[in-house]
């Protein structure tokens, strides 16, 4: 069975211009605008699915307040757990944990999170998965938490079901950044309910290979 270089995936990040530097420097500047408005001592982190964690690693590593943050990468591709790592050497409040970020049980005792980071994840699972994703959200987040979340437009898009699912589950939308030039998407919603406890056993998605 072929599966996707999901390390080999990241070089466009490198590539002035792309589709995905851009959607990278989107998501950073919402990471960014978090941390200004997030005046707190201790802030948690979690990215599901992480890669090589640029889009948060890359906002720390410029900030003279990344002690405050406590985060939680979860990456299951080996070389780019081993990449993340190597990026958070000078960053000692980040963990890049190597697991499958559709099983409940690699969050335990990272959540609830102030942040949640879901780039690149819903467009690489089922609708379904999607679906119930989401609706496991206010389980992993903190009172008044963020979620930034990406997904590509490409018919037939998701985007208003997945922003009414998210509405549904009690997040205010903040952002949605829909480039007329290019099909990806970039949102941030405020959790604006009450958190539940982690309580989901059954994995709630399973990443497309």
């Amino acid at each position: 069975m072929i599966t996707k270089d999901w390390h080999a995936w990241h070089r466009p990040y490198a590539e002035p211009g792309s589709p995905l530097a851009r959607r990278l420097r989107v998501v950073q500047e919402h990471v960014a605008r978090w941390l200004d408005e997030r005046l707190e001592p201790d802030l948690s982190v979690v990215s599901m699915c992480a890669g090589q964690g640029h889009d948060l690693l890359g906002v720390l590593a410029e900030r003279a307040d990344a002690g405050r943050v406590r985060a939680t990468l979860i990456e299951f591709d080996e070389r780019n757990v081993a990449a993340a790592r190597e990026h958070a050497t000078s960053l000692p409040g980040v963990s890049v944990v190597r697991g499958d970020a559709g099983d409940p049980a690699v969050y335990s005792g990272a959540v609830p999170a102030d942040l949640v980071l879901m780039a690149g994840v819903l467009g690489n699972i089922s609708d379904t998965d999607v679906r119930a994703t989401i609706a496991v959200l206010p389980q992993l987040c903190a009172a008044g938490a963020t979620v930034i979340w990406t997904r590509t437009r490409r018919a037939p898009d998701l985007t208003p079901s997945i922003r009414a699912w998210l509405a549904a589950e009690g997040f205010v939308e903040q952002a949605f950044t829909a480039p007329d030039d290019v099909l990806f998407t970039v949102g941030a919603h405020r959790f604006a309910g009450r958190p539940q406890a982690l309580t989901a056993t059954d994995r709630f998605f399973r990443f497309r290979q």
